[in-house]
């Protein structure tokens, strides 16, 4: 509510990334959505994740926040944030990859009942569960303390993977409010994500610093 357009326009570039993102894979079939991902992975998802905790972080310094400001900051960071998306890109295609070997245990079917789909659901949940808590576990706090803090990527998702299996009875249900608020982005055609990650980037920061003991790195001072 503080920073309404620049939260706003965050989401906006977001949401519109996966509508790009969903078209090009409509268009140009499979490989259109590996490239999009992995781009998204790489280049663009740590970029404005840092850009919106750069919003909470601004009015934690007693600024009123800015565009140029948070660009900057994510400039900055680029050589750990990229570090971080190869690392985040290589799970991923693992996961797709694994995705595809499940697909023998897919009933051969037409018409198959829940009994035959009950081996191929149950596995293949478990391995996205497996993925999903990598992924979540190795994000939750890193590029909030590569923010704030004079760390590397290592040093930062190490931290946050302490932090996360410290506390696991929270980072399930923040884990699952995650899910939630991307189901309902979903459900509401990518429109609900305008409004809805920018609050969970605020949220994330909040919980970063309520729940990292970072005094041992010094601090990143803003330019």
């Amino acid at each position: 509510m503080s920073a309404p357009m620049l939260s706003g326009l965050y989401g906006l570039v977001i949401a519109g990334s996966g509508v790009a993102i969903a078209w090009l894979a409509w268009r140009l079939g499979v490989l259109a959505l590996y490239v999009g991902l992995a781009s998204g992975f790489v280049f663009l998802g740590p970029f404005l994740a840092m850009g919106l905790y750069s919003i909470s972080y601004q009015r934690q310094q007693g600024r009123r926040p800015t565009l140029a400001f948070s660009l900057s900051q994510a400039r900055a960071h680029v050589r750990d944030t990229l570090v971080l998306g190869v690392c985040l890109l290589v799970v991923l295609l693992v996961w797709a990859r694994a995705a595809m070997i499940m697909s023998v245990l897919r009933p051969s079917d037409a018409f198959p009942t829940w009994h035959d789909l009950i081996p191929y659901l149950g596995i293949g949940t478990a391995v996205g569960a497996l993925f999903c808590a990598i992924v979540f576990a190795a994000t939750a706090f890193s590029l909030c303390m590569l923010l704030d803090r004079r760390v590397d990527a290592i040093t930062a998702v190490d931290t946050s993977i302490n932090a996360t299996l410290r506390n696991r009875t929270a980072m399930l249900v923040w884990a699952l409010s995650i899910v939630a608020v991307v189901m309902l982005g979903f459900v509401t055609l990518l429109l609900g994500f305008v409004l809805l990650l920018p609050l969970i980037g605020c949220a994330t920061w909040h919980a970063y610093n309520q729940t990292i003991d970072a005094s041992a790195w010094p601090r990143r001072e803003p330019a």
